[in-house]
């Protein structure tokens, strides 16, 4: 019945999974970068040597317990992260240059390294620093839509800064809940209530700044403004247009451009970074007229807890990203995610003791026609037709 229902988006999902590739598959051979691992020993890795396409799409699978983080986040990500470190300084330049690497973790050797410039693991933690974050002010476009205000012919009249429009400090913010828009109750044994401010009403600004409006919208308006709302708003502002369409593209046109960070899923945390990187990859295009620096991505399991609508999104990021020039790893169970790699490290054969070697290296096709146990599962969703 669900999949006959033409409203339903799981039943359509039921009746027609995704065909795969979404994008063409990217080719792998001698002319393409390779970040390479030599002897790769931690846990219960039993010498594992392998070589990691660089600008690809690349899945790190197998049965759970065969060692997928250990590889991906405990030795590649965390030996990478130490050389791009390195590199901040001109001594560690140099001593790259003579061949001095950092203490290796894990592995006795590690190549290829030299394109990369930056790495980042994405993962399903909050987003910011405090519980005031939010998509606006972590994404970087609140300061933009502040400057608009400070701009307004109002605001100006009052002498209002960017400043002012701030529910983090200064004058401009609600005096009752500090900019928070909502007031903690202490509750003794029960969980602690949170209500809406009395004094701005969730607004999260004291009245003489929600007076300054800019297009018929004061400031709180905006705070409250969906995403999906907001993108027609801001139509004319690129700079903000961009990543609110960012984020409309991810399936997160139903958050408020001021949604506090604590009542983020893990799902929308992530992809909120995701946009985040997405946005620079067109704001160092267009702002120095060059590639942005090559950045490793490393994410671990992201599609836990997403619908399949969601996890098609996800895809779609992530071939963005290599579009973009960059290189992402994926430590993956969901055989759609692994359909769109471009490359697949299979561990194995089992979990624990009896896993932790590399039972096979290549496209998806090739987990098929070995017949690992990834490759088994992941059959019949390359056959779709």
């Amino acid at each position: 019945d669900l999949a006959a229902n033409p409203a339903s988006v799981t039943g359509r999902f039921l009746a027609h999974p995704l065909k795969h590739p979404l994008a063409p598959r990217r080719a792998v051979n001698r002319a393409t970068f390779h970040l390479g691992l030599g002897g790769a020993n931690l846990h219960n890795l039993r010498q594992v040597d392998i070589d990691v396409p660089l600008q690809r799409l690349v899945a790190v699978t197998g049965v759970s317990g065969s060692g997928k983080s250990t590889l991906a986040r405990d030795v590649l990500l965390a030996n990478v992260h130490a050389i791009v470190a390195t590199k901040v300084s001109k001594a560690g330049r140099d001593a790259l240059a003579a061949g001095q690497l950092p203490p290796l973790v894990g592995c006795t050797g590690i190549s290829g390294f030299e394109p990369i410039d930056r790495v980042l693991e994405v993962d399903q933690t909050p987003i910011g620093k405090t519980p005031r974050s939010c998509p606006a002010t972590y994404i970087g476009f609140w300061d933009l839509i502040r400057k608009l205000f400070t701009e307004t012919l109002e605001a100006k009249a009052r002498g209002y800064a960017a400043a002012r429009f701030s529910f983090n400090t200064g004058d401009g913010r609600c005096p009752g809940c500090e900019g928070q828009g909502q007031r903690t109750i202490a509750m003794s044994f029960l969980p602690d209530v949170k209500v809406a401010c009395d004094l701005c009403h969730g607004q999260r600004f004291n009245p003489e700044t929600l007076a300054v409006s800019w297009r018929g919208k004061s400031i709180g308006d905006v705070l409250r403004m969906e995403v999906d709302e907001a993108v027609d708003f801001f139509a004319a502002m690129p700079n903000i247009a961009h990543p609110l369409q960012l984020l409309k593209d991810v399936g997160l046109g139903y958050l408020t451009l001021g949604q506090p960070s604590p009542t983020l899923s893990g799902g929308e945390a992530q992809r909120i970074k995701l946009v985040t990187e997405l946005s620079k990859v067109r704001d160092d295009v267009t702002r120095r007229g060059q590639k942005p620096p090559h950045t490793l991505y490393v994410l671990d399991e992201p599609t836990v807890g997403l619908h399949m609508a969601d996890v098609e999104r996800l895809i779609t990021v992530l071939h963005r990203l290599v579009a973009g020039g960059h290189s992402v790893v994926v430590i993956e169970h969901d055989l759609d995610v692994i359909a769109e790699a471009d490359w697949v490290i299979d561990l194995g054969p089992e979990g624990g003791t009896a896993g932790g070697h590399v039972v096979c290296a290549g496209p998806p096709e090739l987990l098929v026609a070995r017949g690992t146990h990834t490759g088994v599962a992941l059959a019949p969703v390359l056959a779709r037709t």
